[in-house]
């Protein structure tokens, strides 16, 4: 076939399949018209459908993530199926498509193991909990308080504002901290030997109990923790809520330097005595 025939045979088959296009919306100009109405239907009625399970699950204090997650199945469960119903409408031979469907499924998971995996992750983090929004959380080289719990990754909040996104497989078969809403202060503030410890003590206590960040409960722990070369290091361990860690932390430890004054205690520094061994006359 030389090249004339060949544009010959190439312009034919254009007007061909024009014609068959136009013939098929046509043939089928109404059930075309019912399957975008279908859609329009199936897109409202999925979103009502799901704004009225998440008011029910509201209302038996579900926890957010799996509401979430209840309510995206069940819109695309609504629309997968008026879509459906649509191609058939439109006449679309559905066994076929459900088979093909099928078999790019099988296609698509053996390319996205790590995807699928971290969906996977998602949901056993969703119905087992081993931690909830509003938690602090520390596993192998991240931690933070948890914003968001999603499908595929969850958001950890820095005492700093940064943000990082865990894949949710990072927590399956990995050990986890979980500090929850609350966190323990692990602070200590050096005191000379000769110090008054009741008083030390009785003035931390007072300290811990102006200070409004502090919970009383659980009681908050001051003591003795290490005996140092030039202090006694006195353990200050209160809790407080994940979000005042920080700000606590600095308010305590600046009330204990001008309390301390205040009382003529003592933070000392270290101390070396040197001794000379061959003195200058």
């Amino acid at each position: 076939m030389d090249s004339t025939t060949a544009k010959k045979a190439a312009g034919a088959s254009s007007p061909e399949l024009a014609d068959k296009i136009i013939l098929y919306f046509v043939d089928h100009g109404v059930q075309i018209l019912i399957a975008i109405v279908l859609m329009g239907v199936g897109v409202i009625i999925a979103r009502w459908a799901g704004n009225l399970v998440h008011r029910w699950l509201k209302a038996k204090a579900f926890d957010e993530p799996v509401s979430n997650l209840i309510v995206k199945v069940v819109k695309l469960l609504i629309v997968g199926f008026i879509g459906i119903m649509a191609l058939g409408q439109m006449g679309v031979q559905i066994t076929p498509l459900i088979a093909g469907i099928g078999v790019a499924g099988v296609g698509a998971s053996l390319a996205m193991q790590g995807l699928l995996g971290n969906l996977v992750a998602g949901l056993t983090i969703i119905f087992s909990k081993p931690f909830t929004i509003g938690e602090y959380i520390e596993i192998v080289g991240a931690n933070g308080q948890v914003t968001d719990i999603a499908l595929f990754s969850t958001t950890l909040l820095h005492a700093d504002n940064s943000r990082v996104l865990v894949p949710n497989r990072k927590f399956v078969g990995e050990i986890l901290h979980n500090y929850g809403h609350v966190r323990q202060l692990d602070m200590s503030v050096g005191v000379a030997y000769d110090t008054d410890l009741p008083l030390a003590f009785s003035v931390v206590n007072d300290i811990l109990q102006q200070n409004p960040a502090v919970l009383q409960e659980p009681p908050p722990v001051v003591g003795i923790v290490a005996l140092n070369d030039s202090s006694i290091a006195v353990a200050i361990k209160p809790w407080v809520k994940v979000e005042d860690v920080a700000p606590a932390q600095a308010a305590i430890y600046r009330a204990v330097i001008e309390r301390f004054r205040e009382w003529k205690i003592e933070i000392p520094f270290p101390h070396r005595d040197v001794h000379l061994l061959n003195p200058l006359p």
